[in-house]
């Protein structure tokens, strides 16, 4: 436990296309207007940043017509897997396009805490190579024909969450970020070239959250007169938006725990945000 506690603390501190599936359902509408069928599409894409070969999963509604917000997600430190693909279906649904990037390479998934605190480490110890990632995916998001680059957000999970508000920080092309069990220790804090409206959704309780980067995240975006908001749910621990927490916690002794309440309302603060931000209700 003292190992797995470790490696993860000192990650939140320093933190073209093969297939492709489809899913139709009535989106529910007023009664005074007909229902609209939502045609979601899920490609797997594959790109590369130089020697290196990523596998990143893009949504939408193939159903839309017209170019759309596009919004970056990045996984949690298990890697590119199910759950950050279904979040992207998820945004699918409400009208984005939605690209979930790969961050270690080849889809690569960690299946124990070592691993997953390794893989993790590795790009978080090199931000350059990171932001050469991201960007990259950033880039091929832009180049979607359903999306319009000028309308862009980025979310996160977990170390996601670290280094999507990492790269807000470094001046990615960002009008919103917003990051869930999050650590906001980073290894680029806000300054000047943050141009993102800022959301942190975690866990009043989560052990893997310092008290005190709490305070000095937020002293630090009230220094800039950044627009922000940081959410705290009472009670909540760490990877409360994802429903195979309490397997992994109890199978690897972690203080993991999903939470229906703060997933739902969380998810809500997201959707404010970009209708907020993108100036529509989608």
């Amino acid at each position: 436990m003292r190992l797995y506690k470790s490696a993860f603390i000192l990650l939140l501190g320093i933190l073209f296309i093969t297939g492709c599936k489809q899913k139709k359902q009535e989106a529910p509408q007023s009664e005074d207007k007909p229902s609209v069928v939502v045609d979601v599409k899920g490609e797997v894409i594959k790109y590369a940043v130089d020697t290196t070969n990523l596998q990143g999963y893009l949504a939408y509604d193939a159903g839309k017509k017209g170019k759309r917000p596009g919004i970056l997600i990045v996984h949690e430190w298990w890697g590119h897997n199910d759950y950050v693909r279904h979040r992207a279906d998820m945004l699918a649904e409400l009208g984005y396009t939605t690209l979930a990037l790969d961050m270690y390479g080849d889809g690569k998934q960690a299946m124990h805490p070592d691993d997953a605190g390794k893989f993790a480490q590795q790009v978080m110890g090199n931000i350059g190579e990171a932001k050469k990632r991201f960007d990259v995916a950033l880039k091929l998001l832009k180049e979607q024909p359903s999306v319009d680059s000028t309308r862009i957000a980025a979310i996160g999970y977990c170390f996601g969450g670290s280094v999507a508000l990492t790269m807000a920080n470094m001046g990615a092309d960002l009008d919103a970020v917003a990051a869930f069990h999050s650590g906001v220790q980073l290894p680029v804090m806000p300054n000047k070239d943050l141009k993102a409206t800022v959301l942190v959704c975690n866990g009043a309780d989560d052990p893997f959250i310092n008290k005190e980067s709490v305070t000095a995240f937020k002293a630090q975006l009230d220094s800039l007169n950044i627009e922000y908001k940081y959410v705290e749910y009472p009670g909540v621990v760490h990877s409360f938006t994802s429903k195979v927490a309490d397997s992994l916690g109890n199978k690897f002794n972690l203080p993991l725990k999903y939470d229906a309440e703060a997933d739902r309302k969380s998810w809500n603060e997201l959707k404010n945000l970009l209708n907020e931000v993108f100036n529509e209700s989608m």
